[in-house]
């Protein structure tokens, strides 16, 4: 199958040697002189300089309008799709193993992320800005109403495919990005996220890690499958927690 799976990165980094993946920097039109290997997302039709506010969608939106292949894949440049659990780029999901997933399935995905003690609204709401969610929500009601059952469903539930990370074939990846990006179109205009911080400011990936699987369970045509994530580096696992709980607790600062 002809299949590319980019690598969205925002600095220099180690690569995969796999000609399935392709690195692409992120920000390139905002950041010309950073990286000189790596494909940029400023070419073509994009939204590069949206980047800061889109986060790892800005490589989504180049491959989706530049590419013409089969399927189509997203990472990070520290998260991949494997099928074991090594923290090794050797390991990751390779051109073998997603033929043959993608003989059985039209999506694949990484194992859901699960939030116990909470939602993925609540979660939301206790990391990040809540108007923007609301207006997603309203948008979806009055432009897209055949996906609000899914959306308050995954609203609702303790887990989520999250991280924007998935390999689709063309089909389903051009009607998901064609349906993604004209939602947070529209989300786009009603959010003034002037006074935000800068991490905040990045609201519409954060926002769309939620469309996922709002569009998936409204096309359940489509078959999936999951795999493992692998985040290549160490984690601070006790600072996370207590993170996590502190935004349980009080609220996201800034």
């Amino acid at each position: 199958m002809n299949a590319k799976i980019l690598v969205a990165a925002h600095k220099n980094y180690r690569m995969p040697e796999d000609d399935l993946y392709l690195p692409v920097f992120v920000g390139k039109e905002l950041h010309p002189d950073v990286n000189q290997t790596f494909q940029g997302d400023n070419t073509g039709d994009n939204i590069s300089v949206k980047n800061p506010h889109y986060n790892e969608l800005t490589a989504l939106y180049w491959g989706w309008k530049n590419l013409d292949v089969d399927a189509l894949g997203l990472v990070h440049y520290r998260r991949y799709l494997t099928l074991g659990h090594s923290k090794d780029l050797s390991t990751i999901l390779n051109r073998q193993q997603l033929d043959q997933l993608l003989k059985s399935a039209d999506v694949i995905l990484p194992k859901k992320r699960h939030y116990y003690i909470e939602t993925n609204e609540s979660h939301y709401v206790h990391a990040h800005e809540k108007q923007p969610l609301e207006i997603t929500r309203q948008v979806i009601k009055e432009k897209y109403p055949e996906y609000l059952p899914a959306f308050e469903k995954v609203m609702k539930q303790r887990s989520a495919h999250y991280f924007n990370m998935m390999v689709m074939k063309k089909k389903p990846l051009n009607e998901y990005c064609t349906w993604l990006f004209a939602v947070l179109a529209e989300v786009e205009k009603q959010v003034d996220y002037s006074n935000y911080s800068v991490y905040e400011q990045r609201v519409f990936g954060f926002i769309s890690e939620l469309l996922l699987d709002t569009w998936l369970l409204t096309h359940p045509e489509y078959r999936t499958v999951e795999v493992n994530r692998v985040f290549l580096e160490k984690q601070n696992w006790p600072l996370k927690i207590a993170k996590f709980l502190q935004r349980k607790i009080i609220g996201h600062r800034d």
